[in-house]
């Protein structure tokens, strides 16, 4: 059944309410789009500052660990030394 002029207008008028409100909600979602780039920047700042940190206190455990393998080392040859001497001593009455 075709539509009248009248219809016609306000399916027209309909579409275009339609549209505009989509319009709106694009705006809105692209604000809050906005929003959250901004948010993610200064979580992301914050995160390269961390790591940053983090670097540091990896280089310094390094360094611990080669001290602490040394130390390792170091008491494994003051023990083997201990050993050879306590075998070349003689008994005690």
């Amino acid at each position: 059944m075709p539509m009248t002029h009248a219809q016609l207008e306000r399916l027209t008028e309909q579409n275009s309410n339609d549209i505009i409100a989509i319009y709106d909600m694009i705006v809105g979602i692209t604000a809050k789009l906005e929003e959250h780039d901004a948010r993610f920047e200064a979580i992301d700042a914050r995160l390269d500052g961390i790591d940053a940190r983090l670097d540091g206190i990896d280089g310094r455990l390094d360094g611990i660990d080669g001290r602490l393998d040394s130390l390792t080392g170091l008491v494994g040859e003051i023990l083997t030394i201990l050993t050879e001497r306590a075998d070349v001593r003689p008994a005690r009455p």
